[in-house]
């Protein structure tokens, strides 16, 4: 049995859809700033990397808050980044890093995941 037929989520986060997309689109960034020019390192690259961090990683801090208003204000936080991560995958398509098709697939990956986001978020008040 390998340690991932061990895993359990334990975290409250780990169990939330909108969390894993999070991870999800997280990991598609990554891999579309792996083909950016070098000389984008620390401006795009840099910048679409820690934005698209930031969505999961508001997403999971909220989830151990201690009130709903403290939740709601790091889904915020969560929603913000990823109209920083939509914003720059708009640059990369400008500046011809990425594709039509490859932008098209982003961007509604990401639509979904606002829509996911601001759904939960009218749960929780």
């Amino acid at each position: 049995m390998s340690e991932k037929d061990d895993y359990k989520p334990e975290f409250k986060f780990e169990s939330l859809l909108i969390w894993q997309k999070a991870m999800d689109l997280d990991e598609e960034i990554i891999g579309i700033t792996l083909d950016f020019p070098k000389e984008e390192i620390y401006n795009l690259t840099s910048q679409i990397r820690r934005a698209s961090d930031s969505i999961a990683l508001n997403i999971a801090e909220g989830s151990i808050s201690q009130s709903n208003p403290e939740f709601l204000r790091f889904l915020g936080y969560g929603i913000r980044s990823l109209a920083e991560t939509v914003t720059c995958i708009h640059k990369a398509k400008r500046r011809k890093y990425i594709g039509e098709e490859r932008f098209m697939q982003l961007y509604r990956d990401s639509f979904h995941l606002m829509n996911m986001m601001q759904s939960f978020k009218s749960k929780i008040k």
